[in-house]
């Protein structure tokens, strides 16, 4: 592809992305936890310049461990909301063979939800992420597999994505970190979730629990108030399997404590003490532990 053709297609999808931002909604409010919690190790990485290689793409940025090596067919990892340091981080150490993209676009699901409903975005990261690696490699590689990822808000990609019926094929496993929630009906206050925005995740989970698909689901014990926590959306995620949580007490990575675990299939299920800040970050730092799960899964 000439060089001037690629720039003008970088630059239309820059143009995108902040026309978009302008216009995406604002973070839904919520009531902050006055939690402090001094029980808990919350074990942290200090920040640091991770080797290996980086492309920019027009949303995101496409990473390549040090160990990285040349195969026709590479899994792809898509990573929505955090610092991009940890994760890649996270992946040398755990899935080196695999391309990261990771993708940060700010505070709030709203962002992440509006920037891939239209169809070609995910479609176009892809692609795109996958012509720099026939570049950087001279090869033609392929996606062996797609596995999206989520923090926190990150999961509104995932839900936009997910929708897309010919995106819904594509990928074969998705991760949520503390990372599922929806509106209260009517919004604000506690009361019935809205189940229209959870119902391509459940379609997923019992995809996952047939094995055609891979999930994993961890929360925590924070409740945000006016929307529904993460807690509630595993529950009804559970509800949906007609799956009950076994009752554990176990040491967790970066000195979490599991309460939790439900299985079914290829759908996993791990909920973790905590209603702190600290608790919720957690999930982040310790998303190492479930790529090395991930990678078991679609070798």
């Amino acid at each position: 592809m000439p060089n001037i053709v690629r720039l003008l297609i970088v630059c239309c999808f820059i143009s995108l992305v902040i026309a978009q931002a302008q216009q995406a909604p604002p973070p839904a409010r919520q009531n902050p936890s006055p939690m402090v919690d001094t029980t808990r190790s919350h074990l942290r990485l200090q920040k640091q310049e991770v080797p290996g290689k980086r492309f920019q793409l027009s949303t995101g940025t496409l990473y390549l461990s040090p160990k990285f090596r040349v195969r026709s067919k590479v899994p792809l990892i898509v990573h929505f909301h955090g610092a991009s340091w940890l994760v890649e981080y996270h992946l040398m150490r755990n899935w080196p063979q695999a391309a990261l993209v990771t993708v940060h676009l700010g505070a709030g699901s709203g962002i992440y939800s509006q920037t891939f409903s239209q169809g070609q975005r995910f479609a176009a990261l892809t692609d795109e992420a996958i012509n720099y690696l026939r570049q950087a490699t001279g090869q033609e590689a392929q996606w062996s597999s797609i596995t999206l990822v989520s923090f926190s808000a990150g999961y509104g990609a995932i839900r936009s994505i997910l929708r897309q019926s010919e995106h819904y094929e594509r990928v074969d496993a998705i991760f949520l970190a503390d990372s599922l929630h929806t509106s209260y009906i009517p919004e604000g206050a506690p009361g019935k979730l809205d189940e229209s925005l959870l119902e391509v995740f459940a379609r997923f989970a019992r995809d996952a629990a047939e094995r055609h698909k891979h999930m994993w689901v961890t929360h925590s014990e924070v409740y945000p108030g006016t929307f529904a926590s993460t807690t509630e959306t595993a529950d009804y995620l559970l509800d949906y399997l007609k799956l009950k949580r076994e009752p554990v007490l176990r040491w967790g990575p970066v000195g979490m404590q599991q309460l939790s675990r439900a299985r079914l299939g290829n759908f996993h299920l791990a909920g973790f003490a905590g209603n702190s800040a600290p608790d919720h970050m957690d999930h982040f730092y310790a998303m190492g532990d479930w790529l090395k799960e991930l990678r078991r899964a679609l070798r």
